[in-house]
């Protein structure tokens, strides 16, 4: 594929680079994710406000600059070389194509031009934390089991005199401590007319207790989210909209994004390590100029670049998505792992910022993958292995 970019996308690119290496290097990002909030507000409200961040995917008639999945995929790749901690993911990514998707003209009128500035964050809430479920990326998500329902848990939601109520609990929600809005996945009615629906609910809605949780990775801050008796509000109208459709919609696409800041976070420590082997001195020569390290960076930086591409094709084709960001995040995790070892001791101290792109990378594959789970599912969606019945085979082993 061409994958040359407008003078205006290569400016994005430049102008949140040289923003970032200025504000969000190593130092910063510690001091960053020990913050209440768990990222730099300042930063945030620079980012939202000097280059339209958080809006740079919604229209323009909210506030938005209108621009592709391919300009927010950019910045998402310069956010993740800089391991940035912000609201990006959790809100642009995620939470504002489903309020575009299903939410009403009013709810659209009214959330998405205050997401577009920076005013307002959110985050999406679904139970047990399972995000790469509940997106459709390594699993089907009609089949609602992720969502709850009955004595499987989850989230419950009752309609009563007054409104929807909620009931229950969501772990591992995506900056869920601070985001100002929340998009909850809720299971309603009961058996035979059950459905999974998404619910919006405000920080400071009654009955809503919300806990950081210790994550491995600090720049990806984890909340639980209780819910007792919170009032919400329904995301959409009453006809029972295509929630399970939304969600795999969108996440297509974030799986595009997620692969572009992937990919971002190993160039960003294959940089590092290039440059320390350079630096580096044994024997009386730098460690860069013998011919194993030069093979072992050789294999990075084909990794790196594959799935570049890979990254830059689904931001083009969403439906590539899901296997784009399963070659992103094996791409991290192998970049990352290599370059603990090339440093040498230094790489396995907490005081090197090495461990940073272990923790990212190991982290984005609890949340979103495993990667053999992302490519099984799109390998079953694509049909490469026919219709199979529970006790047939495939390839000489049995499916159970």
């Amino acid at each position: 594929m061409d994958a040359a970019f407008t003078a205006e996308q290569d400016e994005i690119r430049r102008t949140l680079r040289d923003l970032l290496a200025k504000h969000s290097g190593p130092g910063e990002v510690r001091a960053a994710v020990r913050t209440a909030e768990g990222h730099d507000r300042a930063l945030w409200r620079r980012l939202a406000q000097e280059l339209g961040l958080p809006g740079l995917a919604l229209p323009e008639e909210y506030g938005g600059a209108g621009c592709t999945a391919t300009e927010l995929a950019l910045a998402c790749e310069e956010t993740g070389r800089a391991l940035l901690p912000s609201p990006l993911l959790a809100t642009a990514v995620l939470a504002a194509p489903l309020i575009a998707a299903l939410g009403t003209s009013a709810q659209r009128a009214g959330l998405l031009p205050r997401i577009a500035d920076g005013a307002l964050t959110a985050a999406l809430a679904v139970p047990g934390g399972s995000m790469a479920a509940a997106l459709g990326l390594t699993a089907d998500n009609r089949t609602g089991g992720w969502a709850g329902g009955g004595r499987a848990g989850g989230v419950q939601a009752r309609l009563g005199d007054g409104g929807w109520r909620l009931y229950g609990e969501a772990d591992r929600v995506l900056d869920g401590h601070s985001a100002g809005l929340l998009l909850v996945a809720a299971h309603a009615g009961g058996y035979p007319r059950s459905r999974t629906l998404l619910f919006l609910a405000p920080a400071e809605a009654d009955g809503l207790t919300r806990t950081r949780l210790t994550s491995m990775d600090e720049t990806r801050p984890l909340a639980r989210v209780e819910l007792r008796d919170t009032p919400a509000e329904l995301l959409g109208a009453d006809d029972a909209p295509d929630v399970c459709g939304a969600l795999a919609a969108t996440g297509r696409t974030a799986a595009a994004h997620l692969a572009a800041e992937a990919v971002g976070a190993a160039a960003g420590a294959l940089e590092r390590t290039v440059a320390y082997v350079k630096e580096r001195e044994q024997f009386g020569r730098a460690i860069g100029s013998f011919q194993a390290v030069k093979h072992r960076l050789a294999d990075l930086y084909v990794r790196v670049e594959a799935a570049r591409s890979a990254a830059y094709h689904a931001a083009w084709d969403p439906a590539a998505g899901p296997l784009a960001l399963a070659q992103a995040l094996e791409a991290a995790r192998t970049v990352a792992g290599e370059a603990v070892q090339l440093h040498g001791g230094i790489g396995f101290t907490w005081e090197h910022e090495a461990h940073l792109y272990v923790k990212r990378a190991a982290g984005d594959e609890l949340l979103f993958g495993p990667v053999h789970r992302l490519r099984d599912h799109a390998a079953g969606q694509a049909g490469l292995f026919g219709d199979v019945t529970p006790g047939g085979l495939v390839h000489g082993v049995a499916v159970r």
